[in-house]
């Protein structure tokens, strides 16, 4: 982390500092005030295709992803069709390599349709290219599924990505359950939501044995929560949302769509736990969870 020269030779970096003794440079950038660095990896982009190209497209998304430092992404499987089929993780793969902005690892469906049903054929889509299973924000049928799918998951060394948020606490709701949700008189998602939900979802990851990834988190209390199972010595992983370490629920007060994300944006006390959980460590990355939509 410092400031230094670069030379590139050939597309790759030669050398940093000083430049080695047979080069000669054919042009000079001036980088002052920009930053060098690895291609950053953006753990959820919703690229929208298949199915939603209104939106925006595997080649859309990928270019303003490079734009934006982003040369490798994940795409979660909230597609049309569902990406439960080795059909469409070939698709989306064969569209992204066609593009050729970012490389693209898609996220597969844990359950068929996401229904929390049936479990999809996971092995089919690890083996056609899908790098970890998810099911969303859509919960199981029941914690027994849940548990069985998990058990599957571990005996193939497969990662589970969860976005915890019960589906009784948070249905009807659109902000965080607090004085910003009462005084525009909107109805609340509590804390307690997510909470819930990731105690239950660590316990089964305790019990499964599953290696897993928990997404999206957007409370104080849930990452306490991560950090305890982490030391506990569970094998799992968290990250946050960009917005959720620089918004809180004030946001809404002008009632602007552009801040109704979900889960919903938080309370500056929850937000404070996010930053702190990201510099200690316990939230491992920070994801762009990137959603185009249409006008």
């Amino acid at each position: 982390d410092r400031i230094s020269d670069l030379h590139i030779g050939q597309g790759r970096i030669v050398a940093i500092g000083d430049a080695p003794a047979d080069f000669t440079a054919s042009q000079r950038l001036d980088a002052s005030g920009l930053v060098a660095a690895p291609g950053l990896v953006d753990l959820s982009v919703s690229l929208r295709e298949p199915g939603y190209s209104r939106k925006g497209t595997i080649a859309s998304e990928t270019r303003a992803a490079a734009a934006g430092g982003v040369t490798s992404l994940c795409c979660p499987p909230l597609t049309k069709p569902i990406l439960d089929t080795s059909a469409v993780a070939e698709l989306i793969l064969d569209r992204a390599r066609e593009a050729g902005h970012a490389k693209v690892f898609p996220i597969g469906a844990l359950s068929k349709g996401l229904e929390g049903e049936q479990l999809a054929e996971l092995i089919a889509l690890r083996d056609a290219g899908c790098i970890a299973f998810g099911n969303g924000l859509n919960s199981f049928g029941n914690n027994r599924t849940l548990c069985r799918a998990l058990e599957y998951a571990a005996t193939f060394d497969l990662t589970v990505i969860f976005h915890s948020q019960d589906r009784d606490l948070s249905i009807g709701g659109l902000a965080h359950d607090g004085p910003t949700a009462a005084f525009l008189g909107l109805a609340g998602i509590p804390a307690t939501a997510e909470t819930v939900a990731l105690a239950r979802d660590l316990l089964l990851v305790e019990q499964s044995g599953v290696r897993a990834h928990f997404s999206q988190l957007t409370t104080a209390r849930g990452v306490e929560l991560i950090e305890q199972a982490q030391g506990r010595g569970l094998p799992v992983t968290a990250d946050v949302a960009l917005y959720q370490l620089i918004l809180t629920d004030e946001a809404l007060t002008g009632f602007s769509s552009l801040y109704h994300v979900q889960p919903p944006l938080r309370s500056a006390a929850d937000r404070e736990g996010l930053r702190a959980a990201v510099k200690k460590g316990v939230v491992q990355a920070i994801a762009s969870h990137h959603q185009p939509h249409d006008r």
